[in-house]
């Protein structure tokens, strides 16, 4: 399993994301109660970057393109267009900083 560094928890606002490199892209999101979440970076509906351009609400993330929904939690759509789920990566915390881990 690779971990993949994405900062530290104090530097990432609540209620933001951003997009972690170093293979395929990964958006990783803060919600405003402060959990943070990680999905493939790129929207299934129209190829839009969810970690650089995107809108979080509770535990969903929207894309500002066609304004496709999709829970954090599971990576589901819900609601059109989107009809496929975002791929879903766990995120581990030590020590104040933020890891995605990512299979082989």
């Amino acid at each position: 399993m690779e971990r993949r560094f994405v900062c530290l928890a104090d530097e990432m606002a609540k209620g933001t994301s951003r997009t972690v490199g170093g293979g395929e892209p990964i958006a990783v999101y803060r919600t405003d109660d402060g959990a943070f979440y990680a999905t493939a970076d790129s929207c299934t509906h129209e190829k839009w970057s969810l970690g650089e351009d995107s809108d979080i609400e509770g535990q969903e993330v929207v894309c500002p393109l066609h304004m496709a929904r999709f829970d954090l939690r599971t990576g589901q759509p819900l609601c059109f267009p989107a009809t496929v789920a975002l791929r879903t990566y766990e995120v581990d915390i030590v020590d104040g900083e933020v890891y995605v881990l990512v299979p082989p």
